[in-house]
């Protein structure tokens, strides 16, 4: 048994890294029940339905751009879902990562006399929250690379769900990320193919797919142009 601090807890919203601003965090996951008793039954009985989840952060605000209020602040109302990361553990490459494609419902200011000035957010996950492992922790990269490979012990059959979060990006060309599988921690092929990043963009993406996922997983960076950083940490749930 090995019990976890919350210290190391991280959070990202898109291309966010709002951990430093944060220092309370939630994730809930519920699934709706249908009753199926019948006569003669001496208990109910239920069938399980539809999954939801939500998510939350409270902490303090900072109102410089780029800070909390301004990320959270700017998406709340957007017609567009965002991408969401809590990772209990911190962006530490085969920890945990909660995350899900969410609508921002509710974000909070709370200014009292004697205290600090507060913020809070709270999202809804629109197509559940999926529970999966961080694949490389937030890494600042300028050439083509690979990250160590996760090791599922077994190949699965029902897909998965990438999720990649670019917060810097110095770099003067298009930038490649894919998540890929192999059998045999030897030959990789690529599993997810995240959208190009343009130069100087930052953002969070998150790409479902099906089929047969391999027994081992990896990042791949492909930066296009000639000079400059792209920082980016990426996550993988099987289904």
């Amino acid at each position: 048994m090995a019990f976890i601090h919350g210290k190391n807890t991280a959070v990202f919203v898109n291309g966010s890294n709002l951990s430093s601003y944060f220092n309370d965090s939630s994730v809930s996951q519920d699934v709706e029940v249908a009753e199926t008793t019948t006569f003669g039954s001496n208990a109910k009985t239920y069938i399980t339905g539809l999954r939801d989840g939500t998510m939350s952060a409270d902490g303090m605000f900072d109102g410089a751009l780029g800070a909390v209020d301004n990320v959270l602040s700017g998406i709340i109302g957007s017609t567009a879902a965002d991408v969401v990361s809590m990772l209990p553990e911190g962006a530490v490459a085969g920890k945990p990562s909660y995350s899900a494609a969410a609508r921002e419902t509710s974000y909070e200011v709370s200014s009292p006399v004697g205290d600090v000035v507060s913020a809070s957010m709270e999202v809804q996950a629109t197509g559940g929250i999926d529970r999966g492992l961080v694949l490389i922790g937030l890494s600042a990269v300028s050439t083509v690379s690979n990250s160590s490979s996760i090791d599922n012990a077994a190949g699965t059959s029902n897909g998965g769900v990438g999720y990649l979060h670019v917060t810097s990006n110095t770099r003067n060309g298009l930038t490649a990320f894919s998540v890929q599988d192999s059998a045999d921690n030897i030959t990789f092929a690529d599993l997810v193919t995240f959208t190009s990043v343009s130069t100087l963009t930052t953002g969070g993406e998150r790409i479902a797919v099906s089929g047969s996922v391999g027994r081992y997983v990896r990042t791949e960076v492909t930066p296009g142009g000639s000079s400059g950083s792209v920082t980016y940490t990426m996550a993988f749930a099987r289904k």
